[in-house]
């Protein structure tokens, strides 16, 4: 198998702040290359009124909780937050964990979120259009920061629209996720190769994560082969890291 990175992704409902913490400590422990949650306000399957936590808020205290795998939402809602408050929270974050974030960002799509925190839900072009406005405020925002930040602080974009939001990738994006199945995903990247080609950008320049579910481990391999260099599991409570294990083991 080929030389890949292995991620985690922990969904921050039904749980309890003390379990989440003690999944990210072992997951750091495990020695996973990255470790990430979501950035929503209410759960996003099971009970609706399940237990539910704030994703930034968990990105600082995963940062000074851990100290090897890099950390991110996967990814951040561009509604949520001002472009420019985001670069800096960002920089923070990034300062806490030593330089070890990634800065996701997505143009959102739960309906509840908005409604409930009382943001205008508009329509997914206007929601695009809001996401292709932000991204060059978030660096010029982190360019005037000081101090800058710690590490690296990639920018990562989620989805797969191939029209609007895999342009936007190609343009300013560092990293790119989307999710299986394998199909979906190869077809995906092949998109966001052309893309890079039309707007004069290296494709090895973004990389390229994939979200999967545990049942999905077997097949890492085949998304492997599709152009993934990421993987990254994604769990509910009660975050069992048997399937990261095995990922983990399989990479050897």
């Amino acid at each position: 198998m080929a030389t890949f990175d292995v991620g985690v992704q922990l969904h921050p409902q039904a749980t309890t702040i003390d379990e989440l913490r003690a999944a990210w400590r072992a997951a750091d422990q495990l020695g996973v290359d990255s470790i990430w949650t979501w950035d929503h306000f209410f759960p996003l399957y099971g009970d609706p009124g399940a237990p539910h936590f704030e994703g930034w808020s968990l990105l600082a205290a995963m940062a000074v909780d851990t100290s090897r795998a890099r950390l991110g939402l996967l990814v951040g809602c561009n509604s949520y937050r001002n472009p420019d408050l985001v670069a800096d929270m960002a920089r923070t974050v990034d300062h806490l964990s030593g330089g070890r974030l990634y800065l996701g960002l997505g143009a959102g799509w739960f309906e509840r979120d908005y409604q409930e925190y009382g943001y205008e839900f508009g329509t997914p072009a206007s929601r695009l259009r809001a996401l292709g406005e932000a991204l060059p405020r978030v660096r010029e925002r982190l360019a005037r920061l000081e101090p800058g930040p710690a590490g690296p602080l990639p920018i990562l974009i989620g989805g797969g629209g191939e029209k609007v939001t895999l342009r936007l990738v190609a343009e300013h994006a560092d990293a790119w996720n989307t999710f299986g199945p394998v199909e979906n995903f190869a077809h995906k990247n092949l998109v966001l190769d052309e893309w890079c080609e039309r707007v004069g950008r290296d494709p090895k320049a973004v990389e390229r994560t994939v979200g999967i579910g545990p049942q999905e481990v077997g097949d890492a391999d085949k998304y492997l082969d599709a152009g993934a260099s990421h993987v990254i599991v994604m769990l509910g409570h009660p975050y069992d890291l048997s399937s990261v294990e095995e990922l983990l083991a399989a990479r050897g």
